[in-house]
C-alpha cells in the first residue's frame, strides 16, 4: 500500500465509525475512496444537487445552511456530510460552503451498504445518523471494558416479581385472625380488599407498632390498623419503578395491581434478591438513625450505589430520581431530630429544596440549595430564634452528611432565604418586574422549587402566585431566553470540544454546566412560557409543548440530548467512584470513545441550535 493510502487509512482509523472496523476492512476500503479538493468559499454541495458518495471532511472546514441562509452547523476535520441525502435518493436540501481550503474523502454509496451488511456497528451507526436520533445511541453505547453490569431492573416488568397470589383479606376481618393468616401463609404483610377494590394493607410492622405496643383488642376489625389507600404499582411498571417508590416514601411493602384488579405484592426483598436495590434500605437506614455522625455513614454510601446503578443500566433521568430520593430522606430526617430538639414549630412552615434536588437531578456531587418558607403569621421578635437554630442546625447537619453549604449561600440558614410567604411573594414580584442580571440569575434558581418537608399548602400558595404572575409577561420571559444563553455548550466553530484553560482542571470541559445546565435553562424558559409547572427538566420538555416555543421534534432532540449528556457524565463520575476518586464534572477528551466523542458533539450541537432558535424567538439581543 503506498504512503497515501496509508495516510488515507490511519485517517479513518481515528474516526468514529471507521474506527470500529478491522484493518483488513479499513485497507480495503480505502481503496474505493474518490478525493476531492475544494477552495475557500466554494459551493460543495446545493440544494438540488444529487450525490451518489458519502463525504468525509480530511481537512478543512464547511459550512452548512438552510436555502433560505439560516445557519445549521459547522463541521471539521472527521465530520461526515451527505449521508441524509443518500437516505432521500440522493438528492442534497441544504446548502454546504466551503469556510477554507478543504479535502474530501468520497465513499460510494455501494460501499456503505456492503459495510453495513458486513459490519453492525457500522450499520448501527448509519441508522442512527439517518434517524437523527440520539436515543438510539443511548440504547446502543458499548459498555467500557471495566464497567460492571448487575441486573438492569429497567426493563424487568414487576409482573415477573410476584411469587404467589395476592393474599387478601376484608376489612371486616378480626386482626387476630389476619395476624394468624400472615403466619400460616409466612408472610410479612396483607392486603385488604372490598371486593375487587383494595382498600389497605396491613404489615408485621403496624402490628407491632398499632396493636402489641398500645395493647389493642385484637378482636377489633382490621380496618382500624390498616393503611388506608396503599401506594401501589401496575403490573406493566418496571421494578426499578417500584423500588423508586419504595426509596422515596420509606416502605417496604407495594401492592400490584392489574388496572382495578389486586394482583399481588412485592417487598423489598423481592427486590434485594434481583439486586441493585440498595437504595430502599439505605432510605430506611437514614430514617432509622438518631445521630448525625451515624448518618454520614449511611450517605457515605451514596456514590457507591450511584455506581450500582450506573453498571445496572439505569437511566440518567432514573438516577436522578433515586439519588435525589435519598437527599430528601436524609432532609426530611435532619428536620424531624432537629424539632425533637427544639420542640414543634411556633407556627407552619415548608422546607423547599431549589436548584437540582428540587428537579429530581442531584447526583454524587451536589450542593446544598434550599430556602425556608413561613406562615405569614410569623413574628420575628417571638418566632425568629426558633427557625434561625432549625435551619443553621439542618444546614450544618447537611454538610456533615456530604452536602456542602452552596457557595453563593442560596441556603435556608441566610436570613434572605428564611421568610414568610408575603415576603417570598414581594421577592418573585420585585424579580419579574424588574429583570436586572442578579435577579435573573436568583430566578434561575428559585424557579425551580419542590417543597420536601412542612405546611405544602404554603408551597402551593408560592407556586399558584408565581405561575399566574409570569404568564403572559414576553418582556420577563425575554429576558430570561437572554439569560439562558449565558451557558454555553463546549463545542467550538468547527465542532471541536472548547477546553478550560489553566487552572486544576485544564484541558477539560464542565459537563454540567455546559452541558446540563444549558438544556436546564431552556427548559425552564418553555415551562414558564406555557404555564406549565413541572420542574424536573425532562418533564418540562414533555409537557411545554402546547402554546409554547419549542416544536416537539425539538423537545424530543433536547430530551435525547439531555439523557445522552448525563448518560456520560455518570458514567465518568461512576469511573471515579469505583477508582476511589471524589466525583466532579469535568471531563477531558481523552476519557471519550470515538463513539461517545461522536455523539456528544451532535448532543451539543443540538442545544446550540436550540439556543439559537430561542434567541431569535425572543429577540435576546436587545436584552444582553
Amino acid at each position: 500500500m503506498d504512503v497515501e493510502l496509508l495516510e488515507i487509512r490511519d485517517f479513518l482509523a481515528a474516526h468514529h465509525p471507521f474506527d470500529q472496523l478491522p484493518d483488513g476492512s479499513l485497507s480495503t476500503l480505502v481503496g474505493k475512496i474518490e478525493i476531492r479538493y475544494f477552495k475557500r468559499k466554494t459551493t460543495v454541495l446545493e440544494p438540488g444537487q444529487v450525490i451518489e458518495h458519502l463525504h468525509i471532511l480530511r481537512s478543512g472546514a464547511v459550512e452548512v445552511t438552510r436555502p433560505e441562509g439560516e445557519l445549521l452547523a459547522r463541521l471539521g476535520e472527521g465530520d461526515l456530510f451527505g449521508y441524509r441525502a443518500l437516505l432521500r435518493g440522493g438528492t442534497i436540501e441544504n446548502r454546504v460552503v466551503a469556510l477554507e481550503d478543504c479535502l474530501v474523502h468520497l465513499l460510494p454509496t455501494a460501499e456503505i451498504d456492503a459495510l453495513c451488511e458486513g459490519h453492525p456497528q457500522i450499520a448501527y451507526f448509519f441508522g442512527v445518523l439517518g434517524k437523527k436520533s440520539l436515543s438510539r445511541a443511548i440504547e446502543y453505547r458499548p459498555e467500557r471494558p471495566d464497567q460492571r453490569h448487575t441486573l438492569n431492573l429497567m426493563t424487568l416488568p414487576v409482573r415477573q416479581m410476584i411469587g404467589r397470589d395476592p393474599i387478601t383479606e376484608p376489612p371486616t376481618t378480626p386482626i387476630c385472625d389476619v395476624a394468624a393468616r400472615m403466619s400460616e401463609h409466612r408472610v410479612s404483610s396483607i392486603l385488604i380488599t372490598e371486593g375487587d377494590r383494595l382498600v389497605g394493607i396491613v404489615t408485621d410492622r403496624d402490628l407491632r407498632n398499632r396493636v402489641i405496643a398500645r395493647q389493642l383488642d385484637c378482636h377489633r376489625p382490621v380496618r382500624d390498623v390498616m393503611t388506608a389507600d396503599p401506594l401501589v404499582v401496575e403490573v406493566g411498571d418496571f421494578a426499578f419503578d417500584a423500588m423508586l417508590q419504595m426509596a422515596r416514601n420509606n416502605i417496604h411493602h407495594l401492592p400490584v395491581v392489574d388496572g382495578a384488579a389486586v394482583a399481588g405484592m412485592i417487598t423489598a426483598t423481592d427486590l434485594t434478591e434481583r439486586q441493585a436495590t440498595s437504595a430502599v434500605y439505605l432510605v430506611g437506614d437514614i430514617y432509622k438513625q438518631n445521630s448525625v455522625e451515624r448518618m454520614s455513614e449511611a450517605t457515605a454510601k451514596i456514590p457507591q450505589l450511584l455506581f450500582n446503578l450506573v453498571g445496572a443500566g439505569a437511566s440518567a433521568h432514573s438516577v436522578g430520581h433515586v439519588i435525589t430520593a435519598l437527599g430528601d430522606a436524609v432532609t426530611t430526617r435532619l428536620l424531624q431530630l432537629t424539632e425533637e430538639r427544639l420542640g414543634s414549630p411556633p407556627v407552619p412552615y415548608a422546607w423547599i429544596a431549589a436548584g437540582s434536588q428540587a428537579r429530581n437531578e442531584q447526583t454524587a456531587r451536589s450542593d446544598q440549595d434550599n430556602c425556608l418558607l413561613i406562615d405569614d403569621a410569623y413574628d420575628e421578635a417571638a418566632h425568629g430564634e426558633y427557625f434561625r437554630e432549625l435551619s443553621k442546625s439542618v444546614c450544618d447537619d447537611l454538610d456533615a452528611c456530604g452536602y456542602i453549604y452552596c457557595p453563593g449561600e442560596m441556603m435556608a440558614m441566610t436570613d434572605q432565604w428564611r421568610q414568610p410567604l408575603a415576603t417570598w411573594c414581594g421577592y418573585f414580584d420585585k424579580w419579574v418586574g424588574q429583570p436586572e442580571p442578579k435577579a435573573l440569575m436568583l430566578t434561575c434558581v428559585f424557579f425551580d422549587l419542590r417543597c420536601i418537608y412542612g405546611d405544602e399548602s404554603l408551597f402551593q400558595k408560592l407556586r399558584d402566585h408565581v405561575m399566574e404572575l409570569t404568564h403572559g409577561k414576553s418582556i420577563f420571559l425575554a429576558h430570561m431566553a437572554a439569560n439562558a444563553m449565558s451557558h454555553q455548550p463546549p463545542l467550538g466553530f468547527f465542532r471541536n470540544f472548547v477546553l478550560i484553560r489553566g487552572g486544576d482542571h485544564a484541558h477539560t470541559f464542565d459537563m454540567k454546566h455546559n452541558g446540563i445546565i444549558p438544556i436546564v435553562d431552556l427548559a425552564r424558559v418553555y415551562a414558564l412560557a406555557a404555564g406549565v409547572g413541572a420542574v424536573n427538566t425532562q418533564e418540562r420538555l414533555s409537557s411545554s409543548l402546547e402554546g409554547s416555543d419549542v416544536s416537539a421534534q425539538g423537545a424530543q432532540d433536547l430530551r435525547d440530548a439531555l439523557e445522552y449528556i448525563s448518560h456520560v457524565r455518570l458514567q465518568h463520575q461512576a469511573l471515579q467512584i469505583r477508582a476511589g476518586d471524589e466525583a466532579d464534572n469535568f471531563m477531558s477528551p481523552e476519557e471519550l470513545s470515538p463513539f461517545d466523542r461522536s455523539h456528544l458533539k451532535e448532543a451539543f450541537a443540538i442545544v446550540r441550535l436550540m439556543q439559537g432558535s430561542l434567541a431569535s424567538r425572543f429577540q435576546t439581543s436587545t436584552f444582553s
